[in-house]
C-alpha cells in the first residue's frame, strides 16, 4: 500500500477519532499527510487541532473559516427551494459535506497529493456524500476511508491504539460515548448509543443549540427578515452578512427553543436511523422565506418548487450537490427567486416560530380583487363559466359510468 500513496489530504478534527486516523495513516500507508480542517461554525476552537497535527507531525496544516461561504454558497441556494428531506430534516450535514469535499480536492491539488481521506463509517451517509464529493470533482482521485479498512472495531481497540502511538487521551473519551454529535452553523445532529431506542424520549442534556421550551420566554418577540432575489439580507433592518444572519437567528431561535426535531429517517445506505436535530436559525429562516414567497411568487411557479423540492432534498440528502440534475433543478430554483424580496414579520413564542405579516414591492397580492366590500376589477358572474368548462369532463364522465352500469 505504501508504494501507491505518497501524500494524502485529511479531513481532520483534532479529535480523538481523527488524530488515531493521522497516526494509522503514517503507520499503514508510510505516506506524508496533510491535514485540512474546516472552521463551519461548529463553535470549537480550532487551534488545539493545529497544536495536535504539528504533534502528531505534521508540516502542511490548512485552517480556514468556511462559514461565509458555507451559508452564501450551499446553505442559502438550499433554502431558496425550502428544502426539507422527508418533510421535516432541513440538512444540516447533508449540506456542509460538499463544501469540505471541494476544499479537499483543491488543496490535494495545491499540495500534490495523489488521495483525501475522511473519517466517515461505512455504515452512514457520510462517506457516501464525500466520497461523491471527491469523485465529482476528481475522477482520478484515490480515497482511503479507514473505518472500511482497518481492524479497529471498538472503542478499546481505538484507545489501545492511541496509546500505543502516544496520542493524548482526554478523560472523557476513555468511556463509551453517549452519542455522537455533529455540528456546524446550520445545525447539531446527535445521534447513536443512547439514542437508538425511538421509543426513549431524548433527555434534555442531548440538547446543546437550543434552550428548552418549556423554559423558552413567556412572553413572544417579533423580528422582521428582509429578502432579496430568495435570500436573507437583514434583520429588523440591520444588513447583515450571509453567516453573521445565520448566527443572529441561531441566537433567537435558542432563547425560544426553535428548531428542535426528533426524526427517525432513512438513510442512503439502506437503514433508518433515529437523529435528534437542532436547527434554530434554520427553522426560522425556512418560515420567513416560504412566507415571502407567499406574497411574491406565481401560484403555478410556487406549486412547481414544492413538487421538485422533495426531489431535490434527496439529491442533497444522497451527496450527489455537484450532479448534473441538482445544477439543472437549482437553476430553475433560481430563476424562481427574481422576485421574491420584501419584509417578513415572524413571532417566536415557546418553540415555535409563526410568520404574522408580509410585504413587497414585488407583490402578487392585490386587496382590489380579494375585498369582501363592492369592487370594481372582479366579475364575478366570470366564475360561472370558468366552473362549467372545469367541470365538463367530470360531467362527460358521470355519463359515460352511468350508462355503462346499465
Amino acid at each position: 500500500m505504501s508504494d501507491s500513496i505518497k501524500k494524502v489530504v485529511l479531513a481532520y478534527s483534532g479529535g480523538l477519532d481523527t488524530s488515531i486516523i493521522l497516526k494509522w495513516l503514517q503507520v499503514t500507508y508510510g505516506c506524508e499527510v496533510v491535514t485540512f480542517t474546516a472552521d463551519l461554525g461548529q463553535g470549537e476552537e480550532l487551534e488545539p487541532a493545529r497544536r495536535k497535527a504539528e504533534m502528531l507531525g505534521i508540516k502542511e496544516i490548512f485552517i480556514e473559516d468556511l462559514r461565509e461561504e458555507f451559508v452564501a454558497e450551499y446553505v442559502f441556494p438550499m433554502f431558496r427551494a425550502n428544502t426539507v428531506y422527508e418533510g421535516l430534516y432541513l440538512l444540516g450535514t447533508s449540506i456542509a459535506r460538499p463544501l469540505i469535499a471541494k476544499r479537499q480536492i483543491e488543496i490535494a491539488k495545491a499540495v500534490g497529493a495523489d488521495a483525501v481521506c475522511h473519517g466517515a463509517t461505512g455504515k452512514g451517509n457520510d462517506q457516501v456524500r464525500f466520497e461523491l464529493g471527491y469523485y465529482a470533482l476528481n475522477p482520478g482521485i484515490k480515497v482511503i476511508a479507514p473505518w472500511r479498512e482497518w481492524d479497529l472495531n471498538s472503542r478499546s481497540d481505538l484507545i489501545e491504539f492511541a496509546e500505543k502511538h502516544q496520542i493524548p487521551v482526554p478523560k472523557d473519551k476513555r468511556g463509551e460515548a453517549p452519542f455522537s454529535v455533529d455540528a456546524n452553523l446550520l445545525h447539531t445532529s446527535s445521534e447513536g448509543k443512547a439514542l437508538e431506542d425511538p421509543w426513549e424520549m431524548a433527555e434534555e442534556y442531548v440538547y446543546s443549540r437550543t434552550d428548552s421550551p418549556l423554559t423558552a420566554p413567556d412572553e413572544p418577540e417579533y423580528i422582521e427578515v428582509d429578502f432579496e432575489k430568495g435570500d436573507a439580507v437583514a434583520i429588523n433592518g440591520e444588513s447583515l452578512s450571509p453567516a453573521t444572519l445565520l448566527t443572529r437567528l441561531n441566537d433567537l431561535g435558542k432563547k425560544h427553543g426553535i428548531g428542535r426535531l426528533d426524526l427517525l429517517e432513512n438513510r442512503f445506505v439502506g437503514m433508518k436511523s433515529r437523529g435528534i436535530y437542532e436547527t434554530p436559525g434554520g427553522t426560522i429562516l425556512l418560515a420567513a422565506h416560504r412566507g415571502i414567497e407567499q406574497i411574491t411568487l406565481d401560484r403555478g411557479a410556487a406549486h412547481l418548487k414544492d413538487e421538485i423540492m422533495p426531489k431535490y432534498a434527496e439529491l442533497i440528502y444522497n451527496g450527489f450537490w455537484f450532479s448534473p440534475e441538482r445544477e439543472m433543478l437549482q437553476a430553475l430554483i433560481d430563476k424562481s427567486q427574481e422576485f421574491v424580496a420584501g419584509t417578513v414579520k415572524l413571532m417566536l413564542f415557546k418553540g415555535g416560530v409563526h410568520v404574522v405579516g408580509r410585504k413587497s414591492p414585488n407583490s402578487l397580492y392585490s386587496m382590489a380583487h380579494v375585498t369582501f366590500e363592492k369592487d370594481n376589477v372582479y366579475d364575478q358572474r366570470d366564475a360561472q363559466g370558468f366552473i362549467k368548462l372545469n367541470a365538463l369532463r367530470l360531467q362527460l364522465l358521470s355519463r359515460r359510468n352511468a350508462h355503462a352500469k346499465k
